[in-house]
């Protein structure tokens, strides 16, 4: 990893400052659940699909699957019907009882907050991963999600659309307690004002600190 330059420190700190002005300083998860595997599974089905309507299908889902064990032993069918609308439903339903019975089988029904440990879950890569450590465990973690993909190349954190390398280059430019802040917040500004097919850019907080702003002027 390249040295982190000046320039660079002194714009991220810049860029969390502003933040902080309108966004709320602490971690939120913008996907409801009620404990870890309902975290994990949920993440899972957020793939390719929006919070909102991953949030519409789980509130049925977990009250019809009410236990770990239900998701392992659900008709993959069933179970495909119960997610179709949060799309690729067969791959997410798959890796559900998998991932449900390996969790059973590998860690007694707990949740492990190792990320080699999580990863090797079926279906979970490093963003699920990350999510569960973030918002069950507490371990500070950079989550790409699209927005935050989207926004920190606008920026200039970042050039790269590979998930695992914004990743570690962020946690390289940002203080280890604003990794989830960052997180949240990007998010939030990329659900209200830098929308991914109508950014406010008059009107962004950040269009200062924005390379593909400044770009266009």
């Amino acid at each position: 990893m390249a040295k982190i330059s000046k320039k660079m420190k002194s714009k991220a700190e810049n860029v969390l400052s502003l933040l902080d002005t309108i966004y709320p300083t602490e971690d939120k998860c913008y996907l409801n659940h009620s404990n870890a595997y309902e975290l994990l599974i949920a993440t899972m089905l957020s793939a390719q699909c929006t919070d909102d309507r991953v949030n519409m299908v789980t509130a049925e889902l977990f009250k019809k699957y009410t236990s770990l064990e239900a998701f392992a032993k659900a008709d993959l069918k069933e179970l495909e019907r119960d997610i179709h609308s949060t799309g690729f439903y067969h791959n997410k339903a798959k890796n559900i009882i998998a991932a449900s019975n390996q969790l059973i089988n590998e860690y007694n029904g707990e949740m492990p907050s190792g990320i080699d440990e999580l990863t090797a879950l079926a279906g979970v890569g490093r963003k699920t991963a990350n999510v569960v450590r973030t918002h069950i465990f507490h371990i500070p973690s950079i989550v790409v999600d699209t927005h935050v993909k989207r926004i920190s190349n606008k920026l200039g954190f970042v050039k790269s659309d590979d998930p695992v390398k914004i990743e570690f280059e962020l946690m390289e430019i940002f203080p280890e307690d604003h990794w989830g802040r960052y997180n949240t917040q990007i998010i939030a500004h990329g659900r209200t004002i830098c929308k991914a097919r109508k950014p406010d850019c008059e009107n962004c907080l950040l269009n200062k600190e924005c390379d593909e702003y400044n770009k266009q002027k």
